[in-house]
């Protein structure tokens, strides 16, 4: 039974292994294993919601994609929630073409009466791509260590925009940034 729905943005593969490279050896030193386990890929989350309608939202999503083209995304820090989950993440910078592209998303799916949750809205978002979810409080320096070994910044591109049920995570649909749509 699902749990919820989010809409992701996701890597081209350079660096999506990146960023797997990272989920692996925390899972090999046993540090996290969690967005393994539930078939997680590296992402960005641009919206989240326990209640949505899948159709709606895939005609929303389909004419704003066909208007936009990859992003680029630079991971230039490591950082962390204060929860209890203990999520560590890799910060994107915060670029005008970013904040910009998460805007009109929201802007769109507005005007189709989805609803947003409040930290989902452009004032209140904070873009990150999650690298070990439930990590033990005792571990948390040595995974801040693992990740520092990445030798950041990590770039590329976001390419591909998908909605995902979870968990697990299992994809709803997913278009190509830039993808015309068909009349």
């Amino acid at each position: 039974m699902s749990q919820g729905y989010a809409i992701e943005l996701y890597f081209d593969p350079a660096l999506e292994n990146q960023v797997l490279k990272a989920w692996n050896v925390l899972a090999r030193r046993q540090i996290s294993t969690q967005l393994i386990e539930i078939e997680s890929r590296p992402h960005i989350t641009l919206f989240s919601s326990s209640l949505c309608d899948p159709f709606k939202l895939e005609t929303t999503v389909k004419n704003f994609v066909a208007k936009q083209e990859p992003l680029p995304l630079s991971f230039a820090s490591i950082g962390s929630f204060s929860s209890d989950n203990n999520v560590l993440f890799l910060a994107p910078t915060p670029t005008l073409s970013l904040l910009q592209f998460h805007s009109q998303l929201f802007d769109a799916m507005r005007k189709e009466g989805v609803e947003v949750g409040e930290e989902y809205r452009p004032d209140m978002w904070l873009p990150y791509c999650p690298v070990a979810e439930g990590v033990p409080k005792a571990r948390m320096a040595e995974a801040f260590n693992v990740l520092r070994d990445l030798k950041l910044p990590v770039s590329g591109y976001a390419m591909d925009i998908a909605l995902v049920e979870y968990p697990p995570v299992r994809e709803v649909f997913s278009f190509a940034l830039g993808n015309s749509v068909e009349p």
